[in-house]
């Protein structure tokens, strides 16, 4: 098979890079939305590292070419995405929609990148990361085609399509629709703007990843699920802000990187909201495994962190949470 795609990558190559040779082939990962490859492409001018991104179209995730549109025009705006090659929605020439961007050298592994960063070096982190997503909410999101989903209805229908639920997630997406805040300028997010969608190196933070979700929305969704547990990875409630800092002082960043206010109010609410969506997410993968669509041992496991969503959803609907 690989033999075959690297081929027809050949071919794809042909008009932005000339005659090329793709060496090196390796699958990255496999999920279940993307699967992602890394390869060089060896050419006239020299040799390229280039990752290619593959997966079929579904009525969740982006398009390849609207992901592809959405990080250039994050880039245009100072975000530090993956320079992109091409894309298309087709599947005639790989056989899937497709990606094709540089490769960014750096860590992915969350828990090497906190593991590796001491004191100077999280503060150093948060706060690019809070330039990030300023730099994202400033991009121009008119005329590429994103939607602007309704994230606590969405939520709903997830859990309603899974035929079942818990006492606390249903006393949570009313409390929520009871208390639902006046909304906030439409911008680009990103959609899943977290520690494990970033690559780092010695510098800090290099690039972001993982465009599939990106849509038109408020801002306070994308800083309250880089301040979700899951995301911290084991870092006390003191680093709450992707295990990084305060957080507190993660949206004092974003407000001086963005020269904009954060409603705190606001952005608890959301906050709730980012944990009830993981909560969900959660039951979901439980669920695959429990009706026997894909038998996972890690699949079970993450269906056990739905009473850890539970308690978090509780603690903050009665004022407690990460600072």
């Amino acid at each position: 098979m690989s033999d075959t795609l690297a081929r027809a990558l050949e071919q794809v190559l042909a008009p932005v890079l000339g005659e090329v040779s793709v060496e090196d082939l390796q699958p990255l990962t496999g999920g279940a939305s993307r699967i992602t490859w890394a390869f060089t492409a060896a050419h006239a001018d020299g040799r390229r590292a280039l990752i290619l991104r593959t997966g079929a179209g579904d009525d969740i995730h982006a398009g390849m070419e609207l992901e592809a549109l959405a990080q250039q025009r994050a880039a245009a705006a100072g975000a530090p995405v993956p320079h992109i090659l091409t894309a298309d929605n087709s599947p005639a020439a790989l056989g899937n929609p497709y990606l094709i961007c540089d490769a960014v050298a750096g860590e992915t592994i969350v828990r090497r990148i906190l593991r590796g960063l001491d004191d100077a070096g999280r503060s150093r982190m948060l706060g690019q990361c809070a330039a990030a997503l300023a730099a994202i909410h400033r991009a121009d999101p008119d005329g590429i085609g994103l939607t602007a989903p309704d994230d606590l209805a969405d939520w709903r229908s997830r859990l309603d399509e899974i035929g079942d639920t818990t006492a606390t997630f249903e006393w949570a997406f009313r409390r929520l629709a009871d208390r639902r805040p006046d909304p906030s300028p439409m911008r680009l997010v990103h959609g899943d703007f977290r520690m494990g969608n970033l690559i780092v190196d010695g510098s800090g933070l290099a690039a972001v990843l993982d465009w599939e979700l990106t849509h038109i929305g408020e801002v306070y969704e994308d800083l309250a699920w880089f301040c979700i547990r899951a995301w911290r990875f084991g870092a006390p409630e003191t680093l709450g802000a992707g295990g990084l800092g305060s957080v507190e002082t993660f949206l004092q960043a974003y407000e001086q990187a963005s020269g904009t206010a954060v409603d705190r109010d606001a952005f608890r609410w959301w906050l709730t909201v980012a944990t009830l969506r993981w909560g969900v997410i959660c039951r979901h993968q439980a669920e695959r495994h429990l009706s026997g669509e894909q038998r996972s041992v890690e699949l079970a496991a993450i269906g056990r962190r739905v009473s850890e969503t539970e308690w978090d959803i509780l603690d903050l609907l009665s004022g407690g949470g990460p600072r």
